[in-house]
């Protein structure tokens, strides 16, 4: 809220100014004029001092009344400003005298005002006053209603009446000074959608404030009620008599505001009148104030003085706003609380001014939100993007924070969100039912409670009182509790139709622990609602014992123990949970989950009984005897009656092994410990150097099939992860693969109650595990061979990427330590390509990154794949990149070649374009150093070197000439690599750090291009010279296994910039050697799904896994690392290197070869749909069949003519529009939250006329096959991000340009409803006065037509009808969604597809024939375009969208879904629009464009970007110069107005505005240029934002532009 300069408030008078008018203001007080001037005034008052001394008494009685009339007469009022003249002749100083003057009117106003003749000489006095030129209206104001202010405060609060000044006062007409000044009313709005805060006072000048004394304010009243007791009477204002006090004076005050008005008052004054105008409005019924009994107060009919006080602060408040003058913008009605008075009067006047600004504030709030608002859902098939700014945020955070999943529109159209809005929104509400979409569809889904974590507050009974309400937009336990009974709900039905939905309950429960564990849910709440939900119906929903299988489930959880064991309702809660119990009657009753269920109902009453007296009497005799034959079971088991085979258990056995997990956790777990164990042990070598070290492991056995693990109850699961993980890492014995195997299957089934970040993990319970030998090794290879799935679908790939770092560094100088380090390097490779989103790669943010050479050079890869891709979703990430690239090339010296800037995203290779090449550099250090190498070299490596000197060379030699040490072999070999002594070539380099082997690593590569070159001038052939460096390194890959592979290929394929260091890549990756060792890994590792293998793993020997320099010295033998796996994430970035060079045909080859080992790439999904985003319109059609093929194409779901489209043999031709709509449907189907009764308007609730069998509700149509767990899904980790990255795969591999594809999609959205209600299916649907809703605007059916003649009602090339019935939607809701998937789709494309879509909108736009019809009139053209613009959902029920909602919608849906770095293109839309002649198309361009405006606050430069065009368009229709085609007042477009002012508070407060928002300086000037081009009418609306602190109220309360003005 605008707040003038005063001295109250700091931000505009610092502490000196306020000392200084102390001193002015004291010193004015004591002016000799004052006497004076006070006389003067109370002689033309007609009083004396005895007058004013009975002011203050009793009321007089007749007598008295009589005595009065007989007085002398006050002159007559033309004769004052002569009188006055006279006096102002005889002071010297006229400027101390007219601020004498203004404080003596001031103080009389406030005393007089109650009294009317005295009141109309006032006002007289100050239009005289006036007349001269004698008061500053300006000054005087703000002290005027400073005073009056501080006057109301005093007695609001109940302050003693004290009589008019007297002649006891040494100087007469002094008005009491107060402190209380500002904050009069703290009004705050009680619309919990509302960002609104209370409407304050303005602070007051300081010359007002010191001309009050400490005795109160004298606005005259009665007093009565004198005390008995003879002491100094007290009393009280009656109410009646302090509302007409307060009254008369805000009249008097009117009165001479609107005098002040017909002046040019500063906009500092007028920003200050309006904020008191608002606040006596606001505060109209002072009677409120100080009573007890409001409610007989509110029915009270308000006095005459009131309304007639109302009625003048409204007339003000009209002057200031009227459009003549535009003294104060009307927005600022808007976003204040005016229409949220309380106890408003039944006064027509009032009424008019709010229901106006209600008016506005819908017109304008219609802006600020996108078409199809209440659609907008997370679909988890992408990241949500955060629609606020991130403020004072640690970058580390930037992607932690609690984020809205969606947002709530305020009154403002603002998005809004936080717990307290949640708990506000209505039970059966739009915003509810939108909201329990997103929680029903994250429960089928199981998004990662990551997820979870932040969109989810612990229930109120076990919050703690200090917690505060959390800020982030949450979901209630309410919700929460409502969505999780309707997905029990759900899968009961499904569990009665006989549908196996097994895997869909275990899923379930382990979210559903999750949840309870975390506190989300109410444990007793939880059960209450769900017995009364299952009591609901006709239907016996519960027929089966899986709900008491879910409670189990959950039993041991603390907070659930709790409430059965102290909670008061305990008895009671009991009772209900028994009550699910059902006899169980399965179709197959000696199936393991039968079983398990006819028992748990007797485990749930064993465990009841343990937990406490009070509840046994309610259990069930029966079950609790059944117990007893759980126990005979496991006894006979453990007497060895019949051994459990676990590999080969029947039904039956696992069946009551599950069972017995429930009774005997403990128990349970020994026996797996038993079975993983019984094996015994075994020893084998420890070390290469001495034969007789011995190691001791665990012989292998076979893991645990998942199937086994899967029932065991989750308390057991808990227990079974922590004693695998003693084993693991503090056994005496090295643990099996089969051990380790089934700790990751553990962990995989449950991953959100058994996730751990496991070297966190580790540390705290126990800081010396990873400090045992062995330890660090193990956890490695689970995290890179294991988990890498697991913790990006949990989100933690980050926080692991951080610990990993930290190994790195630990390592990175330590000598000797190559097998660890280059196992966590290889991981920390992984992570970063793993990353789908914007990182930092520093967690503290500051200072050079812990990487390696290698790591810094794939982060570099990695951001541009990401930023290519997928976009920067925020601003402040920006913000973040530029240090960050500093960051890591500070420790690196590497240049990327052209050919990869090319590629580059602009925001990267603008950054290392210019960055200086240093290879010269460093072959000039070469060739300085190069004679001692050799020398050296030829001590340390010549056949008969002598061993000793290897410890000589290591000790002495320099740093730099050590990094020489292959270069130097390498020349030496002379293509003979039989000439050097491998065997001290292999101790140094083993001796080295590994920060030491990477450096000479990358200066061989340099110094081996270096020397071919050389050999080529020297007129060698290139055939024999390629033949020889490749047998060179082979001797230091392959023959002595001397140097990590991975490395030196990642170093080769960095020097493509070389014409032949690819070349070398691809005859290493061709050799057979390489061949043998991929075929051996992939023949001795087993599926790529692990978790399937069922038979014993094969310990690889230590030196055959990883060779000769990463196991010499190491004891403890592998699990699941090897150099072959080692090339899994360094393949992908050769071909990007080749692609990048052109060498399609190297890429195919290598791809050809690798692509079934690709197939054990965790991240080949990501890189199949990376690669194709990557190079879109660079990748011939054989290039991109080749690298589908890395996939295991069974596994992903393609569309079925996917296939004959790329091998479609007309490649210019498109897939038919079927084909596009089937992909749609897959998304609406599978990744769009489904629709549970939306409204789609008032009263009107659509529902599926034509239900999937396997689901309640529009949804899957492939629920027959069952939810998968996460591990099942290839890499993205849920199903919906598997529809929708599908799709974007299918839509990238298609032979046909971008262009032609957009037009297909968006020819389906422009004609989706008639083409759907068209079809058989959906004839019902269709509304038989579609032509006769709104005459005069586009017909409906999307022909976008005034007349039938000119429909185009649907499209060919769709089987429309086939599509409705694969939806189970209405053809209205259909239609709706497809819109949404579409925009949902395009949003994941490449920024080709982007360009091309704002063309095809713009030309849709463009051919609506009515837009340019210079027949229409403009009231019919208004009316179209107000049609054409509603939401689909809403012309849905009368089967009326039209083309242009329908592309707006599509627009604004796929806005919803777009990073914001790639918010910068949609400046193309305006630049395809324009030039602009019509207001109609003016309209269209800010519902396009608005609602990104308050998406991009957070963004300066792009907010300033858009905001420009809408300013440039907003010139074309109503600049000086333009004609457009019908004549337009400025004042119909006062919508866009109010919308423009919003805005720009709303970005300069960077969220929802605020009492003390304001426009950024920048904005302001920005306007300022623009308002030049346009028309005076249209600039005087506007004519306040600006920086001229002389017109604009904003300017002039601006702290900036009042201290400097521009």
């Amino acid at each position: 809220m605008l707040r003038a300069p005063s001295a109250n408030n700091s931000q505009s008078n610092p502490p000196d100014m306020d000392t200084n008018h102390q001193r002015a203001s004291r010193a004015y007080q004591f002016h000799p004029a004052r006497p004076v001037i006070i006389d003067l005034f109370n002689l033309y008052l007609g009083r004396n001092n005895r007058q004013k001394a009975d002011d203050a008494r009793e009321p007089p009685n007749k007598s008295q009344k009589r005595v009065s009339a007989n007085r002398e007469l006050p002159p007559r009022n033309e004769q004052f400003l002569i009188d006055f003249e006279q006096l102002q002749s005889q002071f010297s100083d006229q400027e101390q005298l007219r601020a004498v003057t203004e404080s003596v009117l001031i103080s009389l106003v406030i005393q007089c005002s109650g009294h009317a003749p005295r009141a109309e000489f006032l006002l007289f006095a100050l239009r005289s006053l006036c007349s001269i030129g004698y008061i500053n209206l300006d000054t005087f104001l703000s002290s005027l209603l400073s005073s009056v202010t501080a006057a109301e405060l005093s007695v609001s609060q109940g302050s003693q009446m004290m009589s008019p000044l007297s002649g006891s006062t040494s100087h007469p007409g002094v008005l009491p000074s107060s402190g209380l000044i500002s904050n009069v009313s703290n009004y705050q709005s009680t619309n919990p959608a509302s960002p609104l805060h209370s409407v304050h006072g303005i602070g007051s000048p300081a010359q007002s404030a010191n001309e009050l004394s400490s005795r109160g304010p004298s606005i005259p009243m009665n007093s009565s009620d004198h005390t008995s007791n003879g002491q100094q009477s007290m009393t009280r204002v009656s109410m009646s008599a302090r509302d007409n006090a307060i009254s008369s004076l805000r009249q008097l005050c009117c009165k001479i505001i609107l005098i002040g008005l017909k002046t040019n008052l500063k906009p500092v004054t007028h920003a200050e009148i309006f904020y008191h105008m608002l606040n006596w409005l606001v505060n109209w019924d002072q009677r409120q104030q100080g009573s007890d009994d409001s409610d007989s107060i509110r029915s009270c009919k308000p006095d005459k003085s009131l309304i007639e006080c109302l009625h003048s602060c409204l007339d003000v408040i009209w002057l200031l706003v009227e459009d003549d003058k535009c003294r104060v913008p009307f927005y600022e009605l808007l976003r204040n609380c005016l229409q949220f008075i309380e106890n408003i009067p039944d006064d027509e006047a009032l009424f008019t001014l709010i229901l106006e600004v209600h008016r506005r504030r819908d017109m304008m709030a219609m802006h600020m939100q996108m078409l199809d608002q209440h659609l907008h859902c997370p679909s988890f098939g992408t990241n949500r993007y955060i629609p606020q700014a991130i403020t004072n945020i640690a970058v580390d955070q930037v992607t932690s924070v609690r984020f809205s999943p969606i947002t709530y529109p305020s009154v403002l159209g603002e998005p809004l969100h936080g717990e307290d809005l949640a708990t506000s929104i209505e039970k059966g509400s739009m915003d509810w039912e939108r909201a329990m979409r997103c929680i029903r569809h994250a429960i089928r889904n199981t998004p990662s409670p990551d997820w979870w974590k932040r969109v989810l507050v612990v229930a109120p009974c076990y919050r703690q009182q200090s917690q505060t309400p959390t800020g982030g937009a949450v979901f209630t336990t309410e919700m929460i509790c409502e969505a999780a009974i309707d997905r029990i709900v759900e899968l009961l039905k499904l569990t009665n139709s006989d549908v196996n939905c097994w895997q869909e309950w275990l899923i379930f429960a382990d979210l559903f622990h999750f949840l309870m564990k975390s506190g989300c849910l109410d444990f007793v709440d939880f059960v209450d609602k769900l017995v009364v939900r299952l009591a609901d119906g006709d239907q016996v929903i519960l027929k089966t014992n899986h709900v008491t299988w879910l409670l189990a489930q959950i039993i041991r959880v603390d907070l659930v123990l709790n409430a059965l064991n102290t909670d008061h309702r305990k008895v009671e809660t009991t009772r209900k949970m028994l009550s699910f119990h059902k006899e169980e009657r399965s179709s197959d009753p000696n199936s393991p989950q039968s079983i398990l269920l006819d028992y748990i109902s007797s485990c749930q009453n064993l465990r009841v009984w343990s937990l406490n007296t009070a509840t046994r009497e309610i259990l069930n005799n029966e079950q609790l005897q059944k117990g007893k034959q759980i126990d005979e079971w496991w006894k006979q088991t453990n007497k060895g009656e019949f051994m459990m085979e676990y590999m080969n258990m029947d039904d039956r056995s696992t069946g009551m092994f599950w069972v017995v997990s429930y009774t005997m956790a403990q128990p349970a777990c020994d026996t797996v410990l038993s079975w993983l164990t019984s094996g015994g042990t075994e020893s084998l070598p420890a070390s290469n150097l001495q034969a007789n070290d011995r190691i001791t492991v665990i012989r292998e056995v076979n893991p645990v099939p998942v199937s086994l693990l899967s029932g065991l109850s989750m308390n057991m699961c808990m227990k079974l992860a922590t004693q695998l993980e003693e084993v693991m890492f503090n056994g005496q014995a090295v643990a099996s693969i089969a051990l380790v195997e089934t700790y990751a299957r553990l962990l995989l089934i449950a991953p959100h109650s058994l996730f751990r970040l496991h070297l966190s993990h580790l540390t705290q319970r126990n800081p010396a595990t990873l400090t045992r030998p062995g330890a660090s090794l193990l956890v490695l290879e689970l995290l890179n061979y294991r988990f890498l799935s697991l913790y990006r679908y949990l989100g933690k790939s980050k926080p692991l990427m951080y610990d990993v770092t930290k190994i790195i560094a630990n390592l990175k100088g330590k000598r000797g330590e190559h097998r660890t380090f280059r196992l966590a390097e290889n991981l920390c490779i992984n992570l970063l390509l793993s990353l789908k989103d914007f990182y930092v790669v520093k967690k503290e943010g500051k200072g050079p990154t812990e990487f390696t050479e290698t790591l810094n050079r794939i982060t570099i890869m990695s951001l541009a794949i990401i930023i290519k891709t997928r976009g920067v979703a925020d601003a402040d990430h920006l913000l973040y990149l530029q240090p960050m690239l500093e960051q890591i090339l500070t420790n690196s010296s590497h240049t990327w070649s052209e050919k990869t800037l090319r590629h580059f995203p602009s925001l990267l290779r603008d950054t290392l374009i210019g960055r200086m090449d240093k290879r010269s550099i460093a072959i000039q250090a070469w060739q300085q150093a190069e004679t001692t190498v050799i020398n050296q070299c030829t001590q340390l490596l010549s056949p008969a070197a002598d061993p000793t000197y290897v410890m000589t060379y290591i000790s002495h030699s320099f740093p730099q000439h050590r990094h020489y040490l292959c270069a130097g072999a390498w020349i030496l070999m002379h293509g003979h690599p039989e000439n050097i002594n491998s065997a001290n070539l292999a101790r140094v380099l083993r001796e080295f750090s590994p920060e030491e082997v990477t450096a000479n690593i990358y200066t061989m590569v340099d110094v081996l291009l270096h020397h071919l070159q050389l050999e080529l001038q020297r007129g060698h052939s290139l055939q024999e010279l390629m033949v020889k460096a490749c047998a060179n390194l082979a001797f230091f890959i392959w023959t002595h296994e001397l140097l990590p592979l991975d490395i030196l290929l990642l170093a080769l394929t960095d020097r493509d910039d070389d014409p032949h260091a690819l070349r070398i890549v691809i005859s290493l990756l061709e050799r057979q050697e390489l061949q043998q060792k991929v075929k051996f890994y992939l023949n001795n590792r087993g599926p790529p799904e692990h978790w399937l293998f069922s038979g014993p793993f094969k310990r690889v020997e230590l030196q055959k896994a990883l060779g000769n320099h990463l196991s010499w010295k190491e004891r403890f033998p592998p699990f699941f690392d090897d150099i072959a796996a080692r090339l899994l994430p360094v393949i992908p970035l050769v071909i990007y290197r080749l692609i990048e060079n052109d060498a399609i045909d190297a890429a195919d080859r290598v791809l050809q070869l690798y692509s079934t080992f690709l197939h054990y790439h965790p991240l080949n999904f990501t890189f199949v749909r990376d690669i194709l985003a990557y190079f879109y319109g660079h990748l011939p059609g054989k290039l991109i069949l080749r690298i589908l093929n890395v996939l295991d194409i069974k596994k992903i779901p393609f569309s079925e003519s996917f296939p004959q489209h790329i091998n479609a043999s007309n490649a210019a031709a498109s897939p038919p529009l079927e084909y596009f709509a089937t992909l749609l449907l897959g998304i609406v189907n599978n990744v769009i939250p489904p629709l549970h009764s939306l409204k789609y308007g008032p009263g009107d609730v659509r529902v599926p006329h034509n239900k999937i069998p396997t689901t309640s509700q529009p949804g899957p149509t492939n629920a027959v096959e069952g939810q998968k767990a996460f591990y099942h899904i290839p890499d993205p980790g849920t199903y919906t991000q598997l529809i929708l990255e599908t799709a974007v795969i299918e839509i990238l591999s298609l032979p046909v340009s971008a262009s032609q594809i957009v037009t297909s999609l968006v020819q389906i959205v422009v004609h989706i409803q008639p083409t759907l209600i068209q079809s058989s299916h959906c004839l019902h649907g269709a509304s038989s006065g579609v032509f006769s809703v709104l005459p005069t605007s586009p017909s409906g059916g999307s022909t976008d037509s005034m007349s039938a003649s000119r429909s185009t009602p649907s499209v060919s090339g769709m089987n429309s009808s086939n599509i409705v019935s694969r939806s189970g939607y209405t053809c209205q809701q259909l239609s709706c969604l497809l819109i949404q998937a579409c925009g949902l789709l395009l949003a994941q494309l490449p920024q080709e597809f982007h360009a091309q879509l704002y063309i095809e909108a713009t030309r849709v736009i463009k051919d609506s024939w009515w837009l340019t019809d210079g027949k229409r009139t403009l009231g019919e053209l208004d009316s179209a375009v107000g049609y054409a613009l509603l939401d689909p959902t809403w012309a849905a029920q009368d089967n009326t969208s039209t083309a242009i909602g329908n592309i707006v919608s599509l627009l604004h849906s796929f806005f919803s879904n777009l990073p914001q770095e790639w918010l910068e293109g949609t400046n193309l839309i305006i630049k395809h629009l324009r030039p602009v002649t019509s207001v109609a198309v003016l309209r269209i361009a800010f519902r396009i464009m608005g609602p990104l405006l308050p998406r991009v606050a957070n963004s300066h430069s792009l907010f300033n970007k858009l905001l420009s065009m809408l300013l440039n368009v907003l010139v074309d229709v109503f600049g000086k110069n333009s004609q457009p085609s019908t004549s337009v007042e400025a004042s119909d477009i006062t919508d866009l107005i109010d919308f423009l002012h919003h805005v720009i508070h709303y970005e300069g407060q960077g969220g929802p505005v605020q009492q003390n928002s304001k426009p950024r300086v920048e904005v302001l000037a920005l306007f300022g240029r623009a308002l030049e081009s346009l028309r005076p009418d249209v600039q005087h609306l506007l004519s306040h934002l600006k920086t001229d602190v002389n017109s604009s109220i904003y300017a002039a309360t601006h702290p900036k532009l009042v201290q400097n003005p521009l």
